[in-house]
């Protein structure tokens, strides 16, 4: 990320954290202007916010009816690392029970309000292990799904006790889905492992490594593509000759972020005669839970194997 972009996000992070705090001191007072329980759940339904729609998914399949789940990025057109919060996502976290944000610096504005509300907060990424420096894309990591989930779960079952059993065997029938994509992953893997990929950007490095594929991308571009710079004109062209060779089995594209050198790439893919898997960051709208796009995602993964 650059200098100019990162300071903008801390601008808007520490707007955001000023207002959600405003507003969350207002919800607390009760009309006599004593101390109240903010967020607190009297309507017998937890509000719950999640800053991408991936994670509201899994937030809603463990939920069910006893939750109102609020998405603030639910558009495979919006860029969630330069996200400018809207007073009325402000307004929905303040009023949160249950607040899920992505973490690993891919979300950093709705991190840092969270952290100003009185919510039940669940980082996916840190559930999981993973930490700001570490690619952020977790939601393609079958390890972060499963830690996230059980993370999302105990949130619910700190606000709303007298459910928890209900949660409970909500979290179980999430994962036997999710273990139902893993013999996916298992079985693509079979056909996978050891084969070599590159990718315009890392989106879905995790899903790669647990299919077992080997990342080829030339190191120069990568890194540029990760500071979130322009790769040299060499390293350029060394991929396109990679691709054009027919060295890699495959070449991940995220369909977000098109230009003049993706579109280079794609075209060098195509002369090599390269399986593609395009794909988005954000949750696609014809797929409803992120079980159901992963899994997508498996068999479009899985046709390289079949090469």
């Amino acid at each position: 990320m650059t200098g100019s972009k990162r300071e903008r996000i801390v601008a808007r992070a520490v707007a955001c954290i000023a207002a959600v705090g405003l507003v969350a001191a207002m919800g607390a007072c009760g009309s006599d202007g004593s101390a109240g329980a903010a967020a607190s759940n009297t309507s017998g339904t937890l509000n719950v916010v999640a800053s991408i729609n991936q994670w509201g998914s899994v937030a809603g399949d463990i939920g069910g009816s006893r939750v109102k789940v609020t998405n603030i990025i639910n558009s495979t057109a919006i860029e969630a690392h330069d996200y400018e919060p809207t007073s009325a996502d402000i307004a929905a976290m303040a009023k949160a029970d249950v607040i899920v944000v992505n973490g690993a610096g891919y979300d950093s504005w709705a991190t840092k309000a969270a952290a100003s509300t009185t919510a039940q907060v669940v980082n996916a990424a840190e559930s999981g292990g993973k930490h700001d420096g570490d690619n952020p894309h977790v939601w393609f990591s079958a390890a972060v799904r499963t830690a996230a989930a059980k993370a999302i779960a105990a949130a619910y079952e700190q606000r709303d006790a007298a459910h928890a059993k209900e949660y409970a065997k909500r979290l179980d029938a999430w994962q036997n889905k999710e273990k139902t994509l893993e013999s996916a992953i298992a079985e693509a893997k079979r056909r996978l492992n050891g084969k070599k990929y590159a990718a315009t950007e890392s989106v879905a490095a995790y899903l790669a490594e647990d299919l077992g594929l080997t990342d080829a991308t030339p190191a120069g571009y990568a890194q540029a593509v990760a500071n979130e710079s322009e790769p040299a004109s060499g390293d350029v062209t060394a991929f396109s000759k990679l691709l054009q060779a027919g060295s890699v089995a495959l070449l991940v594209v995220n369909t977000q972020e098109s230009n003049a050198t993706t579109k280079q790439l794609i075209a060098s893919a195509q002369h090599g005669g390269v399986h593609q898997v395009k794909l988005t960051e954000q949750m696609p709208k014809q797929y409803s839970t992120l079980t159901d796009w992963m899994t997508a995602l498996v068999a479009s993964f899985a046709t390289a194997g079949k090469a």
